[in-house]
């Protein structure tokens, strides 16, 4: 029905009119055929008068006092056919109208103004002729959009490599080789690194994951993130294995952000945030912070970071599978302190003074930040680098 009545090239609004097709309501055509052929068929009027009458100076003539008219003039007036009608005397000549002209004015005269209406008219019938269809439209609709879906689930997982993840009730969360389904799509240059990951809820609960800035923590802490995501809508996921124990809601805390029309700092939206993670998250979530208390002084931040990693840590409290990205240092020590803490790092390779990131999550600490290798590839002066 859509197809047979609306033009493919049929404009967004109705308002604009020329929506429908040719031959699909006969009022449109002979008003679209008015709109567009009224200048040829006036000018057909005054060829016809003139063969009628054999004055060769007769005009049709138009102006928005009397509409359209004959003009002919006083030394021709002996010629006028007696079904002219005189609408106007001037001083050289007269102005006739006729039943055609009259009828022909009418179907010309306003045919854009007649057709806009009438496309509207018949538009708002075929919406209620399809409105009575609409529980059918709604099931094919929701039935395609879910075909789309799955049908794109299976096509990048035959793609890319994807494997069929294990779903469990218990907390355990082993991911073998896993990858960021976007990133490594964007890897046109290079080969995107895998990684594995290890949380469960008794000696893997927390991960303290340190290393410099660029070298991959926070796509780390993502490409897990989605790997959950992806296997509990049904989709296979992109690592060489993953038994994934289910989580009831995911919780990031990534990258730096403020609320200026709020008034709120980079930190306050940071700590507005993480009050929402550490009074809504249960033992069952997944929760992500990166870089958490960078906003304000080092011992304070240190302090805040610290604390809610000990909070989330606790089985009391939360309990909760988190990855926790950090350049604070000295939180590795958590791991001597709790158990259920695991350091892991970017692994970093230096090379004649520059540094070459590997993008491999390793256990242990990271000894150093490298931030003055990461300005220098950004490209600080050499001047300032040096000085650093």
């Amino acid at each position: 029905m859509i197809e047979h009545a609306i033009r493919p090239d049929a404009p967004p609004s109705v308002r604009d009119g020329n929506i429908f097709t040719d031959g699909y309501d006969p009022i449109i055509d002979e008003l679209r055929k008015a709109s567009k052929e009224g200048k040829t068929w006036i000018a057909a009027i005054e060829t016809q008068e003139r063969d009628r009458t054999g004055i060769e100076s007769l005009k049709v003539r138009y102006n928005q006092v009397f509409g359209y008219y004959i003009e002919i003039t006083k030394a021709n007036l002996a010629r006028v056919p007696a079904d002219y009608i005189r609408k106007q005397t001037l001083v050289n000549a007269e102005r006739f109208m006729t039943a055609e002209l009259k009828e022909l004015e009418e179907r010309v005269t306003g045919a854009e103004a007649k057709l806009l209406a009438r496309e509207q008219e018949v538009f708002i019938q075929l919406r209620l002729r399809l409105a009575q269809e609409a529980s059918r439209l709604d099931s094919m609709a929701t039935a395609l959009a879910l075909l789309d879906v799955v049908a794109g689930l299976a096509e990048v997982a035959a793609l890319y490599r994807y494997t069929k993840p294990t779903v469990t009730e218990d907390g355990a969360l082993i991911i073998r080789e896993g990858r960021h389904p976007v990133v490594e799509r964007l890897c046109t240059d290079s080969v995107f690194v895998p990684n594995d990951t290890v949380l469960d809820l008794e000696l893997n609960r927390l991960l303290i994951i340190t290393g410099p800035n660029m070298a991959g923590k926070s796509t780390y802490l993502r490409q897990v993130a989605l790997i959950i995501l992806m296997a509990q809508i049904g989709s296979f996921v992109p690592a060489s294995e993953a038994t994934i124990g289910l989580a009831d809601r995911i919780f990031t805390r990534v990258g730096a952000s403020d609320n200026l029309a709020g008034g709120q700092s980079t930190f306050m939206v940071e700590m507005v945030e993480t009050a929402n993670i550490l009074q809504n998250a249960t033992s069952r979530s997944l929760i992500l912070l990166d870089e958490i208390g960078r906003g304000t002084s080092t011992y304070d931040g240190l302090s805040i970071a610290w604390a809610i990693a000990e909070y989330i840590h606790d089985c009391t409290r939360l309990g909760a599978r988190t990855l926790f990205a950090t350049h604070y240092h000295e939180m590795t020590q958590l791991e001597q302190q709790r158990i259920g803490i695991k350091n892991y790092r970017v692994a970093v390779q230096e090379c004649d003074g520059d540094v070459v990131f590997l993008r491999k999550i390793v256990a242990g600490k990271a000894d150093r930040s490298y931030g003055i290798h990461v300005a220098k590839l950004a490209g600080l002066p050499m001047e300032v680098i040096s000085r650093g």
